[in-house]
């Protein structure tokens, strides 16, 4: 693998300044050269200006955030990232790459979910360039190849988690969303490192089931969660009536037989396990008549 080497360039004003001075100086040389009818001094007076013009092509610029990628005849010579007005080898080629922070957002894919539940999903990824020499030399068109291999890692995500779960251990799309986020972050760093970049961040834009299925999975939904809250409600209904039994028992004023007991449990249950809110019945006999 080609890994950058960073390149130091000379000083673009100065060598500016060099260059302007000689042209200056060749033109006066052919001038006098002229005057006194020497074409030897001319012909080298002409030789120094071309030469000096030829010079001024490897004049360039590097922004901030920014690197040049420097050629010779194909062979890769390094990386100029000192900023401002540089010179190098005039018959160096230029590759400019930018280094700056860049994010793009991927369409919506249509996959199915571990669960085999059709659902579209989106991801925004942000990402920048670290080593332009890999970014230019070991992919074509690094930032197609990043799109390209973004969109796949988001598919492949999809595919090893489901869409929602009622359970807190079990990690899904919809409920753990950093934990996802982390995973596909790590898909993608993998996918890209290849390519010379660096990913910042990615996390999911977009997440919904597919439209044909929708409506009936929102119903799914409702009633995973019905069964869960009911779940939870008995839980605390029956942890309740036993501390409530245990206070009884513990106090003097309050002695239940076992039929009683049924009969107390058999109340409170309904009481706390309702959906609609209690209406009480007074018993003007007892339990035995």
């Amino acid at each position: 693998m080609i890994r950058e080497n960073k390149r130091h360039t000379a000083s673009g004003l100065l060598m500016l300044t060099i260059f302007l001075i000689i042209l200056v100086v060749a033109a006066l040389g052919i001038v006098r050269a002229a005057r006194v009818g020497d074409p030897a001094g001319i012909g080298a007076f002409v030789v120094v200006l071309v030469l000096d013009v030829v010079a001024t092509l490897g004049l360039f610029t590097v922004a901030p955030n920014e690197g040049q990628v420097l050629q010779l005849f194909g062979a890769y010579r390094g990386t100029a990232r000192e900023n401002g007005l540089r010179w190098a080898n005039p018959f160096y080629s230029k590759n400019r790459v930018s280094l700056r922070v860049r994010n793009f957002e991927s369409g919506k894919l249509k996959v199915n979910d571990t669960d085999g539940n059709p659902i579209e999903i989106a991801a925004v990824v942000v990402w920048r360039v670290v080593d332009t020499a890999e970014a230019v030399f070991e992919v074509d068109e690094y930032e197609h190849y990043v799109k390209v291999q973004s969109e796949a890692a988001v598919r492949n995500l999809a595919t090893r988690y489901p869409y929602d779960t009622h359970e807190d251990q079990q990690v899904s799309l919809r409920g753990s969303t950093a934990d996802v986020a982390l995973d596909l972050k790590s898909q993608i760093q993998e996918r890209l490192a290849r390519a010379g970049v660096e990913v910042i961040e990615a996390r999911i834009s977009h997440l919904a089931y597919a439209p044909e299925i929708a409506a009936a999975m929102l119903r799914r939904q409702q009633a995973g969660a019905i069964i869960a809250a009911r779940r939870q409600i008995v839980e605390g209904a029956v942890g309740m009536v036993e501390m409530a039994l245990d206070m009884l028992s513990k106090s003097d004023k309050v002695k239940l037989d076992e039929e009683r007991r049924a009969a107390m449990v058999s109340n409170l249950l309904v009481i706390l396990c309702g959906d609609r809110d209690a209406h009480p019945v007074v018993n003007t006999g007892t339990i035995y008549q």
